[in-house]
């Protein structure tokens, strides 16, 4: 660790040997408060220069004090129990690391907060890196490994009005892909139990992932030392188990907002921040997108002294979902299969057919400060893991469109999975589908652009695109007209689980009713209409789905292996397709070569382009990648 000396100037420096390797020998640290600030200092421990791009990168830690009684904070659970400071203050520390040109000159005036997957770092792209942007990472999850490399936060457990501990039930859920004589429950590791003996110690077995009907495992079966569960006789792949076990002492994970919301605030408004900038968005993907749609809902976008913290938000494949955070024993390190969306889905307000209740995301009492929104969803987050991404644009129920908030775009990249796959892609088992391979990252990098332009000179984003009742290309499940590929099983009969109870609404919102499961319509091929439809899927070698089934040595292949798609290339010639019995016209009958194939791509690329979804320096590179796939499909099989 870095120690500091406090100079007269208000200012920390350090008093640290030199780093072997370090770019920078000496720093300054900046310790003087600004007014009612929640960020008190800064430590530094690292700072180096980064490759050749003239940027450098400081890591270190955040200090926080907040108030407990600001109208701000009063919405974070437990805080009420929090043990206080001297300042009367609830203290916390997150890890934090900042990526910044040298040259203040050279900064553009915005940053992107890139909230952290589970504690891992994000990396700018070099693009990025030469307009000037700033990145910022800052831990806001309490249950990471201590001492590892992830970015973790520390904060304060909840305790009784006597300061005695707190006690309580925790749960875990999870899905093996194989048998097992022992599993580790990662997400508990946080809550280590009190009595595992006891009464509330419980594991429920279940056939389907999405609903929690199940019987009861008899407590002689298994047994639990320290977060690794052993299960006699073995846990069956495919069955779906729930452990319940009384723990002690819960954290106030609920300040992980607030460590968000108050790093942004101290690097946009202190005066001596180490990376002044005008502006802030932030960019979070899978969990990290259902924070950010909580934060925004639970209204951490205003700080304690009533400033906008981020200036956008890009919410990405989070669907409808957000994440359960902000209460007693939560468990955000969890994949959260079919735990994620309760109402509200949407952002405008409406009622609530099932509970009665009237509120939006962005429409209700907490939030004063709306950013600038883009919502990034794959089929993934219609179809699968209960994250019911037709719900953002859609009533409750799932039966007229909705119009968007005029701050808020809606982008459906069809035919995508909630993370693709590398080119040539493999299967999770022999005889199980090929993973999906259509990445739309070059969009997203777009949107990035967009968003800057949206914020900082008030230029319009593209308008939003995404599936809709009213044109036919948003339908139930049970209608949707998928073809009989070969190797890939109709998806009409799936459910899309519950809704999770809302702990900010009284009766929990109706949590534990069933969700409506609403998705895209699919062409011919079986590929997604009503989205933006990259070159994979307008000039298709394939049909891609943002949803498969479980193999069958994995267990329960009625059920969807969570966040993953499939792809199932097209036969090569008419001879191949009518022996495979595939409906789907073949390579040679819709294209006459290599030539007319790569025209198409090149329409498709150029009309992307035109609606700004795609940029002019990655033309090139597209249909490079298009050429390199008709070679692979092309000498996948003979006719």
């Amino acid at each position: 660790m870095t120690a500091f000396r406090k100079t007269n100037l208000g200012k920390w420096v350090s008093t640290a040997s030199p780093l072997i390797g370090a770019a920078a020998l000496f720093w300054t640290l900046v310790s003087a408060p600004v007014a009612s600030a929640s960020v008190v200092r800064m430590e530094i421990l690292e700072h180096l220069d980064v490759g050749k791009n003239d940027y450098e990168q400081i890591s270190g830690r955040l200090y926080f004090e907040i108030d407990p009684k600001a109208e701000r904070n009063v919405i974070i659970a437990d805080m009420g129990l929090a043990p206080l400071n001297s300042n009367g203050k609830v203290s916390f520390t997150a890890d934090v690391r900042l990526l910044k040109p040298k040259d203040f000159a050279q900064s553009n005036g915005a940053a992107w907060v890139e909230i952290p997957n589970r504690g891992g770092k994000a990396n700018m792209p070099t693009d990025l890196m030469a307009q000037g942007f700033t990145l910022l990472n800052v831990g806001w999850e309490f249950d990471l490994p201590a001492g590892s490399e992830k970015l973790r936060l520390e904060v304060p457990k909840a305790q009784n009005k006597d300061g005695s501990p707190i006690r309580g039930v925790v749960r875990a859920t999870f899905t093996p892909d194989k048998p097992l004589e022992e599993h580790s429950i990662a997400e508990l590791s946080e809550y280590p139990a009190v009595d595992i003996n006891g009464k509330e110690s419980r594991l429920i077995e279940r056939a389907r992932a999405a609903f929690p009907e199940g019987k009861e495992v008899p407590r002689k079966r298994w047994s639990l030392n320290g977060n690794r569960l052993r299960f006699e006789g073995g846990l069956e792949p495919g069955r779906t188990y729930e452990i319940f076990y009384l723990a002690e002492g819960p954290p106030l994970a609920g300040l992980g907002y607030a460590a968000i919301r108050d790093a942004v605030a101290w690097l946009k408004n202190d005066p001596e921040s180490p990376a002044p900038v005008r502006s802030a968005y932030a960019f979070g993907s899978s969990q990290c997108g259902r924070f950010l749609r909580d934060f925004v809902y639970l209204g951490f976008n205003t700080d304690e002294q009533d400033r906008q913290a981020l200036d956008g938000v890009v919410a990405h494949v989070a669907g409808a979902g957000r994440l359960v955070l902000n209460e007693r024993w939560s468990t955000p390190r969890s994949e959260a299969g079919y735990y994620t969306a309760s109402f509200p889905f949407a952002d405008i307000a409406q009622v609530d057919p099932v509970s009665g209740h009237t509120e939006g995301v962005l429409q209700n009492s907490r939030v004063k400060h709306a950013p600038k929104i883009f919502y990034t969803n794959t089929a993934a987050e219609y179809w699968g893991a209960g994250r019911v991404a037709a719900l953002i644009h859609t009533d409750p129920s799932g039966t007229h469109d909705l119009s968007l908030p005029e701050n808020v775009r809606s982008y459906f990249f069809a035919g995508t999975s909630h993370g693709p796959a590398p080119f040539p892609p493999t299967a999770q088992a022999k005889g199980a589908p090929l993973a999906n391979p259509v990445n739309a990252g070059v969009v997203m990098d777009m949107l990035r652009v967009a968003m800057h332009l949206w914020v900082t000179k008030g230029i319009a984003p593209p308008a939003s695109v995404f599936p809709k009742l009213s044109d036919g290309t948003l339908v139930w499940a049970a209608d949707v007209r998928f073809p009989k590929v070969p190797g890939l099983a109709s998806p009409n009969s799936v459910k899309a689980g519950n809704r999770v109870r809302n702990p900010q609404l009284p009766g929990g919102a109706g949590g534990g009713s069933e969700l409506p499961l609403l998705v895209p319509q699919v062409d011919a091929d079986g590929n997604d209409l009503g989205g933006i439809r990259l070159p994979d899927i307008a000039a298709p070698l394939g049909t891609a789905t943002g949803w498969v089934f479980r193999p069958v040595e994995f267990g329960s292949p009625h059920d969807f292996y969570l966040l993953r798609g499939a792809w199932a290339p097209l036969a090569r010639t008419k001879m191949q397709r009518e022996a495979d019995n595939d409906p789907r016209l073949s390579i040679e009958e819709r294209y006459s070569g290599k030539i007319e194939y790569l025209a198409k791509v090149k329409d498709v690329l150029q009309q992307l382009m035109e609606q700004r979804f795609l940029a002019g320096r990655d033309f090139e590179p597209r249909l490079k990648q298009a050429g390199e796939r008709w070679d692979w499909v092309m000498g996948l099989r003979t006719p």
